[in-house]
């Protein structure tokens, strides 16, 4: 038997599997790209800089008295170190807009958290370090998008497709709009950064309801995560709409990060025409060709605090969401029938402060003919538009209520996916049960019962420990023509499969 240790609450929890079982680790099983060393980092940014993609140079394109708004991402990703891609392409991009002329008074920081909490001043702090935060926190030019600002926000019209497309007013009037993304692998549509930031970040939840909702995300091209997906087509749709209206494009500058969120290349230009240029080079890293065979059994175990918050592994919602996120980036080397095990506290810990409503949702998927996660998205406006949940997001840090609905047509994934899904340590199984999962004390508890009813009694079997402590990667067959689609959309036999 092979011992693991699985992530569990505040710690771990051990497991003894087969000693057929493989394992999988983001960054070490196949290791990552070779990222920039840090003495180097410096002339990547200022060559990217010099020569965008698609566009002039920020020195072209400024003069003093322009007006400049930075759109840079919370804390969800990106990682928060002194040579995060956030911090060094802002420090290099202000030097070229002050040489060309700008004033310092002219500039402004938007942190594009979308339908995520609005980020308080230890979040900005993080984000943006020290040194600039000190010289515009202060000054009130670095501010966290409310999305249910009447006054700061602006109704576009829509997409051909007849999407709503709203839009933060001060990146709207801005006269040189700076996207600052990095392309990791998002299970939303393929890749974050480029339209994908513009799309979801300084948005409201009418936008995002075009895109974020089971009729989009249920689609059988949106599982597993490709970039051929209607939900990706919607992100350009929107995001072209906002230049279109505009007048001109985003300015974005996007790095490629590795498992340890360091750049591996820096992108800047035109989204439209760096994001395929950025996303060959991103492929290396996130669409992971390994798999020799398709796996019956996925193991793996959440802590209580990542991704979104602390409660995340155990807010039941939430926890579905986590689950639907890994079969997304793992469906290509899952079999028909296969099962996850995964453990969790779920200790009935929701969270309340930072995810207001999703007890209110819980309760009432348990009445009312709730029978599966997709019978709740009836009520989304309902809790879109209420008034005390609208104002603990805008006030109080708190998710906006529509989130929690992303959230749910994310966690139906699981189950259309899986043929079962076992809840290990559960302190408080009940809140699994509610949610279709099965409960059992231990792995090798969950595992006998799997072989008895699902995978057999010698199932292939992959171990994911760290599963959400490190940047995640899409993990596909070694055999492309063993996939069931590849990082475009693409299934083996059409034209363009491996592109």
């Amino acid at each position: 038997m092979k011992h693991f240790e699985f992530e569990y609450g505040q710690g771990t929890m051990g497991a003894n599997l087969p000693d057929s079982t493989d394992v999988f680790i983001p960054g070490e099983t196949v290791a990552d790209p070779p990222f920039i060393p840090e003495d180097q980092l410096e002339a990547a940014y200022k060559e990217s800089l010099a020569n965008p993609i698609g566009m002039p140079t920020l020195t072209e394109l400024a003069h003093e008295g322009s007006k400049v708004v930075f759109v840079v991402p919370d804390r969800v990703k990106g990682g928060e170190q002194a040579t995060s891609h956030r911090k060094l392409s802002i420090k290099y991009i202000l030097e070229e807009l002050y040489a060309a002329g700008v004033h310092k008074e002219d500039v402004m920081f938007i942190i594009s958290n979308g339908l995520h909490p609005r980020s308080k001043d230890s979040d900005a702090l993080a984000i943006f370090g020290p040194e600039l935060y000190n010289q515009f926190w202060p000054t009130g030019q670095i501010i966290s998008h409310d999305s249910e600002d009447p006054d700061h926000m602006i109704d576009l019209g829509t997409t051909r497709r007849g999407d709503p497309v709203f839009m933060n007013k001060y990146v709207f009037d801005a006269d040189i709009p700076i996207l600052i993304g990095h392309v990791q692998g998002n299970p939303y549509g393929g890749y974050s950064g480029g339209y994908k930031h513009s799309a979801t970040g300084i948005t409201n939840w009418r936008c995002i309801a075009s895109h974020h909702v089971p009729s989009v995300m249920h689609r059988d091209d949106f599982t597993p995560v490709n970039a051929g997906s209607l939900m990706r087509d919607k992100f350009d749709e929107i995001s072209m709409l906002m230049e279109e209206k505009m007048g001109h494009p985003f300015f974005c500058c996007d790095a490629v990060l590795d498992t340890s969120s360091r750049q591996i290349a820096i992108y800047s230009g035109y989204a439209a025409e760096m994001m395929p240029l950025s996303w060959k080079l991103a492929d290396k890293r996130t669409y992971v060709h390994w798999a020799e065979k398709k796996y019956d059994v996925l193991v793996f175990g959440m802590p209580q605090k990542f991704h979104y918050g602390d409660g995340m592994g155990t807010n039941p919602i939430m926890m579905m969401q986590a689950l639907s996120a890994q079969v997304l980036r793992f469906k290509r080397v899952m079999s028909d029938h296969c099962v996850i095990i995964c453990a969790s506290t779920c200790n009935g810990y929701f969270h309340d402060e930072l995810w207001p409503y999703l007890r209110e949702l819980y309760e009432m998927f348990q009445h009312d003919h709730m029978n599966q996660l997709p019978d709740m998205n009836r009520y989304g406006e309902y809790f879109a538009t209420n008034e005390e949940y609208i104002r603990k997001y805008r006030f109080t840090n708190a998710f906006h209520p529509f989130h929690g609905f992303s959230m749910m047509s994310c966690g139906h994934i699981a189950e259309m996916n899986t043929s079962a899904i076992y809840i290990v340590g559960a302190e408080e199984p009940g809140y699994a049960r509610g949610m279709g999962l099965k409960t059992r004390s231990t792995f090798e508890e969950a595992l006998e019962d799997a072989k008895k009813k699902y995978v057999g009694e010698n199932p292939n079997i992959l171990a994911l420990p760290m599963t959400f402590k490190k940047a995640a990667v899409h993990l596909c067959m070694k055999d492309p023509e063993m996939d069931v689609m590849d990082a475009y959309g693409h299934h083996p036999g059409e034209q363009g499969f491996g592109y």
